[in-house]
């Protein structure tokens, strides 16, 4: 038998095998339980998160010898054609190949007949938002009322390209991304089920890459298993991905709080001997800058490595949270600059630089609180002598101090300011009446 991939052969079967998407899993479980099913249902979400695989389930559900229930028997004819793909009332369509009219005008012309075997004709379009708008046009009248033998699965991961006249005949379910927690625990289940043996931190970096995805995580584990010679190892799935050795990024923050320019720069050399990513470079750096933060704001929800988590914790104690969120802005532009420079290594030692160029002072509280905390070699070592020799010449610095004014000038002064207010307040005398002329005398007969 032919090897078969472990994203086909771990594909879920049964709604209870499913990871994640319990709401959706539950409203068709609810609706196959109580027959109240809808005639459309629309499945949106990113690549590899079910939705294919939950129309599949559902059509067998439909469908199954024992009858319409949430938990299919998996035995009868039915339910083993579906997981074959060779269940004849299950018509499968790739609206991405099929786009014309005339492709959905063909596929309606077949609506309109009883299911060969099954009590339901099912039509399971995916990729719908590829159909041209004539398709559509095309069909909307039997989209909103199929024949009751018909139910109409769609998928697609675009819904914003979807006219509003499909959406507003189905019932839509969005389906989330997968956590890094769900998807690494699927994969331990699959790596201890197919005998392979994996090592943990291999598995979260893979859970990180997949970016929500189950089927991209399966199908990185597989080119792991085959890199690994059938083992998961941290050192391959690092070099399979273009991902940093998380012990050489400590150094490197390191280096940056020591100050150490020559360090710094072997660090440099180092990794561009390995022909990195220079964006990869950066997206590691900025997600250790937001792991520090957390140790140091929230140290509950943040979830580190064993191999990791003592030289995060004794950085997040030797360096201040606005120093961190300084280092993060500026990481983060240096992400930006990237495409307007023609050498990535060039942009990451600018970014490198001037992190160290706008390194705050050290208080001399932070030095004593570091001196307290028993500093080990994975924290910032600081160099004394310099700030040891600032502390003294502040000390030894003169202090300006203004002259004293002498009792003898405060006195003058003061009698000065009374003299002329007295003077200001005393009223000018009037003027003296003049003297009455006298009479002149009467001329003599």
């Amino acid at each position: 038998m032919s090897y078969q991939v472990l994203a086909r052969k771990w594909r879920p079967k049964k709604f209870s095998e499913l990871v994640g998407q319990s709401h959706v899993v539950t409203a068709i479980s609810n609706g196959l339980d109580n027959d109240r099913l809808h005639h459309a249902y629309l499945f949106t979400g990113t690549r590899g998160v079910g939705k294919t695989t939950i129309a599949r389930i559902f059509a067998k559900s439909l469908n199954c010898a024992d009858g319409q229930s949430a938990n299919p028997c998996g035995k009868c004819g039915t339910c083993i054609e579906v997981d074959k793909g060779s269940f004849v009332d299950l018509i499968e369509i790739d609206a991405a190949s099929k786009t014309k009219v005339e492709d959905t005008r063909e596929l309606l012309d077949n609506v309109q007949y009883r299911p060969t075997h099954g009590k339901y004709k099912v039509y399971l379009i995916d990729e719908v938002h590829m159909l041209s708008k004539h398709s559509f046009n095309a069909l909307l009248k039997t989209l909103e009322e199929p024949p009751p033998h018909v139910k109409f699965l769609l998928a697609t991961t675009d819904p914003q390209k979807l006219p509003i006249t499909i959406l507003s005949r189905c019932l839509q379910f969005n389906l989330k991304a997968l956590s890094r927690e769900e998807i690494q625990s699927q994969l331990s289940h699959v790596l201890s089920a197919e005998q392979i043996n994996y090592e943990k931190p291999a598995l979260a970096q893979l859970a990180r890459a997949a970016n929500g995805s189950m089927r991209d995580a399966l199908s990185l584990t597989d080119q792991a298993i085959a890199q690994g010679n059938n083992q998961v190892l941290t050192s391959v799935v690092t070099d399979m991905l273009g991902l940093m050795d998380k012990n050489q990024l400590l150094r490197i923050v390191h280096a940056l709080l020591e100050n150490d320019q020559e360090k710094l720069m072997a660090q440099v050399d180092s990794l561009a001997d390995q022909s990195p990513d220079y964006r990869t470079v950066l997206d590691e750096l900025l997600g250790l800058l937001h792991q520090i933060t957390l140790t140091q704001i929230v140290p509950d929800v943040c979830k580190l490595d064993a191999l990791s988590a003592k030289a995060v914790y004794q950085i997040a104690k030797s360096i201040s949270p606005e120093h961190i969120q300084l280092l993060y802005q500026m990481a983060l532009q240096g992400k930006k600059d990237l495409p307007h420079v023609a050498d990535g290594r060039m942009a990451l030692e600018m970014t490198l630089l001037r992190m160290m160029a706008f390194t705050p002072a050290i208080f001399i509280e932070d030095l004593e609180q570091i001196i307290q905390d028993n500093i080990t070699a994975h924290m910032v070592e600081i160099d004394e002598k310099i700030v040891f020799d600032n502390i003294i010449k502040h000390q030894d610095a003169p202090l300006k101090q203004q002259p004293e004014a002498t009792p003898d000038i405060e006195r003058e002064s003061v009698d000065t300011e009374l003299q002329a207010s007295n003077i200001a307040a005393e009223p000018e005398p009037e003027p003296e009446p003049e003297p009455e002329p006298e009479p002149e005398p009467e001329p003599e007969p």
